[in-house]
């Protein structure tokens, strides 16, 4: 429920203007982060062979933990076990998906910073805010009406996205039930204003941005609470090898690929800082980075319309056909 508060929020923040103009650069995103969705694997691959793992644990450490998360790792488990014969799959996959997600948490933010600072950029500062709150903020104008009203909008938005989820799920394509809730969430917010002017939307509004920030700060520590170590074994040591591999790759990727193909911009380096959750946590991991930076040098919308379209939708199609070559 925090996930389906939190993307309706972004999606109650999508203007049509924004999502126009994310056209090109959400194409690039997406041939960026397939490209490396393969290098992912490639390296997962070498790094088995290296370390002598058992068959059927590279693709746990790999694009399935990592760019998958937590659920895909979880829904291809029981068929990884299946296929290899490898009984802790699924502790192995939460696990590198657990770590995953905190080396993504530590390294989006200084990578964005070191960025805006060596080529001197910065965001609109007098923009509305589109998640989260500045921490200094002194005067504030967030009241009980406000937050409550936003709260009804979300929560309209959320029940028309599970009419939708079901009318999908019916007619044979299985996504995400957030998807459905930030498209319709899109909609509402491009349409209900205009043929109700006289209606206070609350996109843009302080109110939505502290309570998407809330949700997505409430998982993050749920997510963060739930991991457990012991179940690594004797594996603990390589898996950690393979991920901090798969970090340095990253890395790499995100300085000299992800930034100068998405032009060099501030939107660029709130994106590169985003595309650490793609890599190695998940879609909420990148949200949390580019909020970080967001919050501090001003917003980009546009990042916040894209990424999780990328991430969250686009990828997912990609990664299954990926998982499935490796578990054939």
């Amino acid at each position: 429920m925090l996930l389906l508060y939190f993307f309706t929020g972004i999606g109650l923040n999508a203007k049509l203007s924004d999502l126009i103009l994310g056209g090109r650069p959400l194409a690039v995103l997406l041939a960026l982060t397939l490209v490396y969705l393969v290098i992912q694997n490639l390296v997962a691959a070498g790094g088995s062979e290296v370390f002598d793992l058992p068959k059927g644990i590279t693709v746990l450490l790999g694009s399935a933990s990592l760019i998958g998360g937590h659920g895909t790792t979880i829904a291809w488990a029981p068929l990884i076990t299946a296929r290899f014969g490898l009984q802790n799959a699924l502790e192995i996959g939460v696990a590198a998906a657990t770590l995953g997600l905190v080396i993504a948490s530590l390294i989006g933010g200084p990578i964005a910073r070191v960025l805006l600072a060596r080529y001197k950029l910065s965001g609109p500062l007098d923009a509305p805010p589109v998640m989260g709150l500045p921490d200094d903020t002194v005067d504030d104008d967030i009241n009980h009406i406000q937050l409550l009203k936003t709260i009804l909008v979300l929560n309209v938005a959320i029940l028309i996205g599970f009419s939708l989820h079901e009318v999908l799920v019916t007619a044979g394509l299985k996504l995400p039930l957030f998807v459905a809730c930030l498209l319709c969430a899109i909609a509402l917010t491009n349409t209900i204003p205009r043929l109700f002017p006289q209606m206070r939307w609350p996109s843009r509004t302080r109110a939505l941005a502290l309570v998407s920030d809330l949700s997505l700060n409430v998982f993050l520590s749920m997510s963060l609470m739930s991991m457990q170590l012991w179940t690594l074994g004797g594996l603990g040591p390589s898996l950690v090898a393979v991920l901090a591999i798969q970090t340095v790759v990253a890395v790499l990727y995100m300085v000299f690929v992800v930034f100068p193909a998405m032009g060099g911009t501030y939107d660029a380096a709130v994106i590169t800082a985003g595309f650490g959750g793609i890599s190695l946590g998940a879609t909420p991991t990148a949200i949390a980075n580019m909020t970080a930076i967001t919050k501090v040098h001003g917003a980009a919308p546009t990042a916040f319309i894209i990424l999780p379209l990328v991430s969250a939708f686009f990828i997912d199609l990609a990664n299954a056909v990926a998982i499935g070559w490796l578990v054939r």
